[in-house]
């Protein structure tokens, strides 16, 4: 998993990873950022401990946690209500879950947690 990291002056620290990982970049730089990240960090201590699966709903992205892996999956996935759509049918609008989700294995996932606390901090 290849990631870069940017300090951009009107949007804070942002994450730029390949589109098959866009969506953990987006949840990294948007929901989590520098101020919640001790609390990922809680996660990945009781997946450590012991704890089977961790879940955070978040704003945008629900993030599923275990032993094996962090799945990513944005909420408009779970968008059940298709009458809103039915408008767009004739103009053949391809209605895609194409970066809607991501995965990343455990470690993957810790390594890249530290490398942007390391970033955050300046180092």
């Amino acid at each position: 998993m290849e990631y870069q990291f940017i300090k951009d002056p009107l949007f804070g620290i942002r994450v730029r990873m390949s589109d098959e990982h866009s969506l953990i970049g987006r949840w990294l730089s948007d929901e989590i950022g520098n101020a919640r990240l001790a609390e990922v960090f809680a996660w990945i201590a009781k997946i450590k401990q012991g704890q089977d699966t961790v879940v955070d709903a978040g704003r945008e992205v629900r993030l599923t946690l275990n032993r094996d892996e962090a799945l990513f999956e944005a909420h408009a996935l779970f968008f059940n209500d298709d009458s809103q759509l039915d408008e767009y049918r004739d103009d053949a609008l391809n209605f895609a879950d194409e970066g809607l989700h991501a995965a990343c294995g455990f470690e993957d996932f810790c390594a890249l947690l530290e490398d942007f606390q390391q970033f955050c901090q300046g180092r």
